[in-house]
């Protein structure tokens, strides 16, 4: 799994790198966020704009991301393909996470 990772002020950023988060790849997805986050800010957000698709597995790993991470750490989603929008909203996922349409807008809902 191809995750890119940034700091923006007191906000770490994780870019996926991998068109789809699925049982082939959630494992690795899992492995790879843990590491990124260990050390990690107060806020990180997981940007998926180049997901084409996620599955029930991949929707599991993102979650057990958010569960794995430190007290007063949270998890916050960003650009989401119309694709895996729809998957969060069907299985009302999108209500356990911020959901931001760009990288802008979840900045700058963190200086808000």
């Amino acid at each position: 799994m191809d995750l890119d990772t940034t700091t923006h002020g007191q906000t770490l950023l994780i870019t996926v790198r991998n068109a789809r988060i699925d049982s082939a790849s959630a494992l690795a997805f899992k492995d790879g966020m843990r590491a990124a986050t260990q050390q990690g800010p107060e806020r990180v957000l997981l940007d998926l704009g180049g997901v084409d698709f996620i599955d029930s597995s991949g929707l599991g790993a993102v979650v057990a991301c958010m569960k794995q991470l430190d007290p007063g750490q949270r998890l916050d989603l960003v650009a989401l393909t119309p694709t895996v929008a729809k998957v969060f909203q069907l299985t009302r996922m999108n209500t356990l996470f911020a959901i931001h349409p760009d990288l802008e807008t979840a900045l700058t809902a963190n200086a808000a």
